[in-house]
C-alpha cells in the first residue's frame, strides 16, 4: 500500500486520511459479502495469531489437568514465566524496531515525539521503564494469577469443561465469540475506571502515557489489572475448554502492546507497509474521555462517546462536555 500524505499539524500531530468507523455487522450496511469481508478483516492478521499463540500456550506451555488440580508454586511459576516471555517477545520486538531502531523514524507515527526518559510522573523517573515494570510485575502477576485459578478450577471440575473434540463447531464459534466478548467486557469496564473516584488513584497511571508505545499497553496499576483481565470469568459460566480461557487471557495481555504502538501503519518496503490502526485509541489517550472501546464492537457509537478525528466530531465532544 502506497504511504499516505505525512502532513502534520502545528503541534507535529499526524492523523490517516481515513477516519474510523463503526462495524458493519452491527450498524450495515448488512450485505453478506460485505460483513464476510468484514469479520476476516477482524480475525486476519492479529486475531489469529492471537488464537494460534493460545492453541500453542495450551497444547504445549500449560501444565496437564492433573498437575494444575493442586496449587503449586512450580506450575504457577512457569505459566508467569510464560506469559512475560511473549509479551517481551511481541511488545519487545515491536519497541525495538519502532522506538530504539526507529527504523521507519516517525512515518505513520500519529506524535511526532519519542517517549520520555526524563519526566518524574514515571516511575524511575523513565515512560519505557515505568511501563515494562508494570506491565510484566502487575499485568502478568495478575493475568498468572485468574489463568491458575482458572485452571484449577477445570481440573476440579467446577466449572463447565468443553471438550472441543466432540463439539468443533460450537468450540470455533466460541473462539470467536471471545474475541467480540473482550471488546464488549472492555468498553464497560474502561468507563467504570474513567469514574472519578477510580480514575484519579487508579486508571491515572495508564493515562500517564499520552504519547503512547507497545510497553504502554499493559502498563496500569494492580487494581486496574484486577478489572481488566475480569472477563475470564465468563467461562466459569459457560461451558468452554481451557483453550478458550487461556484466549481470553492471552488476548487481554498481548493484544495491547499491538493496540498502543503509537503508529498506524508498520512499513516493509518503501512502498508497502502492513495496518497497524490503532487511531481510534490513541485518539482516547489524547482526550481521555472519548473511544473507550474498539471500532468492531461500536459501543462508542450508541453511547455517543465516538470520536473519529474530524473537526465535526471534535465540535461535538466539546459541546458534550460543555452541556
Amino acid at each position: 500500500m502506497q504511504a499516505e500524505a505525512q502532513i502534520r499539524d502545528a503541534k507535529g500531530e499526524w492523523r490517516p486520511e481515513s477516519l474510523p468507523v463503526p462495524s458493519p455487522i452491527f450498524n450495515g450496511p448488512w450485505k453478506p459479502g460485505v460483513i464476510l469481508r468484514h469479520l476476516w478483516g477482524v480475525i486476519w492478521p492479529y486475531n489469529l495469531i492471537y488464537i494460534g499463540m493460545a492453541f500453542a500456550c495450551w497444547l504445549w506451555l500449560t501444565p496437564s489437568m492433573e498437575t494444575t488440580s493442586r496449587f503449586a508454586v512450580g506450575w504457577i511459576a512457569l505459566l508467569y514465566l510464560r506469559n512475560v516471555a511473549m509479551l517481551v517477545v511481541v511488545a519487545g520486538a515491536l519497541h525495538l524496531r519502532l522506538y530504539m531502531q526507529r527504523a521507519q523514524d516517525i512515518r505513520f507515527k500519529y506524535s511526532n515525539k519519542w517517549p520520555a526518559k526524563e519526566d518524574r510522573k514515571f516511575t524511575f523517573g523513565n515512560q519505557t521503564r515505568d511501563n515494562v515494570f508494570w506491565s510484566l510485575v502487575s499485568g502478568c502477576g495478575i493475568w498468572t494469577a485468574y489463568e491458575a485459578v482458572t485452571l484449577w478450577l477445570y481440573s476440579n471440575g467446577v466449572i463447565p469443561y468443553l471438550d472441543m473434540r466432540q463439539h468443533p463447531v460450537y468450540a470455533v464459534l466460541l473462539t470467536i465469540f471471545v474475541i467480540y466478548f473482550r471488546y464488549f467486557h472492555f468498553y464497560f469496564v474502561h468507563r467504570l475506571i474513567h469514574w472519578k473516584p477510580l480514575y484519579k488513584p487508579v486508571h491515572s497511571l495508564h493515562h500517564r502515557n499520552i504519547n503512547i508505545g507497545p510497553w504502554s499497553g499493559l502498563s496500569m496499576h494492580p487494581l486496574e489489572h484486577l478489572v481488566y483481565f475480569s472477563g475470564v470469568l465468563i467461562h466459569y459460566i459457560i461451558p468452554s475448554s481451557p483453550f478458550h480461557a487461556i484466549f481470553n487471557l492471552l488476548h487481554a495481555g498481548i493484544s495491547p502492546a499491538v493496540g498502543h504502538t503509537g503508529f498506524h501503519r508498520y512499513v516493509v518496503t518503501d512502498d508497502k507497509s502492513i495496518a497497524a490502526d490503532n487511531y481510534f485509541h490513541y485518539l482516547h489517550h489524547r482526550m481521555y474521555t472519548i473511544n473507550y472501546g474498539v471500532q468492531d464492537m461500536p459501543l462508542d457509537w450508541w453511547f455517543k462517546t465516538q470520536h473519529d478525528g474530524s473537526a465535526e466530531s471534535l465540535a461535538r465532544i466539546r459541546g458534550r462536555i460543555a452541556a
